[in-house]
């Protein structure tokens, strides 16, 4: 995981809770109104999701309106973990944290249903990206340009799916290699937006990423609305 200055985190996280809201506020209803869903998007996680690249999006998706579905290899519990670079490391180490339940098994995923999808990170894209119903879903919102987020191992699965050939991406640093042995560009940036993906390296460009990625579920929602 990326190192980052604590004063340069929060300045960040200050302009992207700013931004964040702007757009929250925009599609919110008005008080007393009850909230409408405006779509499902898929969560993928596996034994060993990271928790804040887990959590953040798990909740902030809903602020929004739209419904968040978890999706795993099975329809069971599964336990996440913190990682985190420790002073004079030059690896992360992992701890236990939470744990989360998913809501559907990869192989009874009807993707036609989801207007988003979300590749969170930690270790278990390692593993999950061997899983053929998770491919067969991953390939279905690029070939239907649906929008997808990657954050930080999420590049894994792209990769192993792919769909990232020509695009430009960012991830951890560590997972470079991956993506470039599957014909993408690697860009040490905080967000990056390739059509209809959008990639960060870690939970720490959370900020400046999830304005970007809450605006194009909006977009999307809005299409479907209009077919």
């Amino acid at each position: 995981m990326a190192r980052t200055n604590r004063r340069t985190f929060l300045r960040q996280a200050g302009a992207g809770v700013a931004g964040a809201a702007a757009l929250s506020a925009a599609g919110s209803p008005a008080a007393g109104e009850p909230r409408r869903k405006r779509g499902k998007v898929l969560l993928v996680i596996g034994d060993a999701s990271e928790t804040i690249d887990t959590l953040y999006p798990y909740f902030r998706v809903q602020e929004d309106g739209f419904q968040i579905v978890v999706a795993a290899p099975d329809k069971r519990l599964y336990p996440l973990v913190n990682h985190e670079v420790p002073p004079g490391w030059d690896i992360t180490e992992e701890r236990p944290s939470y744990h989360l339940p998913s809501d559907i098994a990869f192989r009874d995923v009807n993707p036609a249903e989801y207007i988003g999808l979300f590749l969170s990170g930690g270790r278990a894209p390692e593993y999950i990206r061997y899983d053929k119903d998770l491919m067969r879903i991953v390939k279905h919102f690029f070939e239907r340009r649906k929008v997808v987020g990657v954050v930080c191992h999420g590049a894994e699965i792209v990769a192993k799916a792919d769909v990232i050939r020509g695009k430009k991406m960012a991830t951890v640093p560590k997972c470079r290699f991956d993506i470039e042995l599957c014909g993408a560009t690697f860009v040490d940036e905080p967000v990056v937006r390739a059509d209809n993906m959008v990639s960060a390296r870690t939970w720490h460009d959370y900020a400046p990423f999830f304005p970007v990625f809450m605006q194009m579920l909006h977009a999307g929602a809005a299409a479907g609305e209009r077919k």
